[in-house]
C-alpha cells in the first residue's frame, strides 16, 4: 500500500502486542509476547545515543529531530509527558508488524478481534511477515476477503515506553514528527471497541499538531497539492465504499452481486485514472495501490481511519483551539454509549447525515 496512506492507519495504531491483539491461540499469544519482548530489549535511550561518538551523524540528526518533536508534543499539544519516543530501537527489519484485515465476501464490516483490556480491533498483528501471510491464506480459504499491510510503528497505549524505530526513520522529517503526535494521541485517549473513533481522533491530532509545529518552526505550510490529491483519492474510495454498501444490502443473488462487486472496483479504477489524467497531469501517486488487486478488506482502512476527522476538527474550533479543552470534550464523547457517540460525531461532521448508522 502506498506510504502516505499506510502510515495513516498505523494504529493506529497498529496494535500488535499481547495487550492489544485478540486470538485464543496460545501459539499466537507466545508469538506476540516474544515479538514485544524483542522490541523492548532493543531499546536504547536517545539521549545516550546523541552523546555517543560512534553513532552515525545522520542517525543522530534524525533522533535529535524526534526529540524536538517529542518535547513539542507535550509542551504545546498537551500530549502525555513520559518516556515514550525518548528511546530508540533498531529491529533490523523494514516493518515492526504486519496487520491482516479480513471481511466477508459481501460486507465492508471487518472481522473483529477482541481482547479484554483493549476491546475489539479490526485486524490482527504479527511480528513475522510469514505468519501474517499464513494467517491471511487461511482466512482466504474460508471465503473471506483479506488484505495484509506492513506497519512501521505502533502504540502500546502507555503500557510500555514505546521507542522510535528504525522503520520510522525511512520517512521524511515531517512524517516522522507527525507520527510521534499520532501515536501519543493514542496514549492520550483510547476508547474500547471503537477503532474509527480512536484512529480519527489520532489522525486529527496529527494533522492539527503538524500545522502548529510548522508554524512554530517557521516552516512553510505543507504541500497543498499533495494534500488535495490525497483528499480527492480518499473521496473516490469512500464513494466506492458507499456504493458497495448499497449493493451488499440488496437482495441480489450471490452470482449477480459478485459481478456487481467487480464492476464497482473497475469503476473505481476508471474514476481514479480519469482524475489523475484530468487534474494531476497524468502523475498518479496512488497508481500502485489502484492497479493491485482490490477487495473489501483493502478498503477497510479508509472507512476506519478517516470517518470522524471532520467532526474532531469542528470540535477543536468550538473550544477555540484549546488542546486541554478539546481533550476534555473528546473524553466526554468517549464515555457515551457507542450509538449516542456516533450520533454526536455525525452531528459535528459537515455533510455527514448518514454517518451515524
Amino acid at each position: 500500500m502506498f506510504d502516505a496512506l499506510r502510515r495513516r492507519w498505523v494504529p493506529l495504531l497498529a496494535v500488535a502486542t499481547l495487550l492489544l491483539s485478540g486470538c485464543s491461540s496460545l501459539d499466537y499469544y507466545s508469538h506476540l509476547a516474544a515479538g514485544q519482548l524483542q522490541l523492548l530489549k532493543a531499546r536504547e535511550p536517545i539521549a545516550a545515543l546523541l552523546n555517543k561518538p560512534t553513532v552515525d551523524p545522520r542517525l543522530k540528526q534524525r533522533l535529535a529531530l524526534a526529540q524536538q518533536a517529542r518535547d513539542f508534543a507535550s509542551a504545546e499539544l498537551g500530549l502525555p509527558d513520559n518516556q515514550s519516543y525518548r528511546l530508540y530501537a533498531d529491529i533490523q527489519r523494514p516493518f515492526v508488524v504486519w496487520n491482516v484485515f479480513a471481511t466477508a465476501e459481501f460486507s465492508l464490516s471487518p472481522e473483529l478481534h477482541c481482547f479484554p483490556i483493549a476491546g475489539c480491533v479490526a485486524y490482527r498483528g504479527y511480528y513475522s511477515q510469514g505468519r501474517a501471510r499464513g494467517a491471511a491464506a487461511l482466512l482466504k480459504q474460508q471465503g473471506l476477503d483479506t488484505y495484509l499491510g506492513g506497519v512501521e510503528a505502533y502504540s502500546t497505549l502507555g503500557w510500555f515506553d514505546d521507542p522510535i524505530l528504525n522503520s520510522m526513520l525511512r520517512w521524511s522529517d515531517e512524517r516522522l514528527v507527525a507520527v510521534i503526535f499520532h501515536e501519543l494521541a493514542h496514549q492520550q485517549l483510547y476508547v474500547q471497541d471503537d477503532t474509527a473513533f480512536n484512529e480519527s481522533f489520532a489522525s486529527f491530532v496529527e494533522h492539527a499538531g503538524l500545522r502548529q509545529w510548522r508554524a512554530a518552526q517557521g516552516l512553510p505550510p505543507g504541500d497543498a497539492s499533495g494534500e488535495q490529491q490525497r483528499e480527492q483519492f480518499i473521496a473516490l474510495v469512500l464513494a466506492s465504499r458507499a456504493r458497495l454498501q448499497q449493493l451488499y444490502g440488496s437482495d441480489l443473488p450471490p452470482a449477480q452481486m459478485r459481478l456487481g462487486k467487480q464492476a464497482e472496483f473497475e469503476r473505481l479504477r476508471t474514476e481514479y485514472r480519469s482524475l489523475r489524467d484530468r487534474e494531476w497531469q497524468g502523475v498518479g501517486p496512488y497508481d500502485n495501490w489502484i492497479n493491485a488487486p482490490l477487495n473489501n478488506a483493502k478498503l477497510l482502512p479508509f472507512g476506519l481511519y478517516d470517518q470522524w476527522v471532520p467532526a474532531f476538527a469542528a470540535l477543536f474550533e468550538q473550544v477555540g483551539r484549546d488542546w486541554p479543552g478539546f481533550y476534555q470534550r473528546v473524553a466526554a464523547l468517549g464515555r457515551l454509549p457507542a450509538s449516542e457517540r456516533r450520533q454526536r460525531l455525525a452531528a459535528l461532521s459537515p455533510g455527514s447525515e448518514n454517518l451515524a448508522r
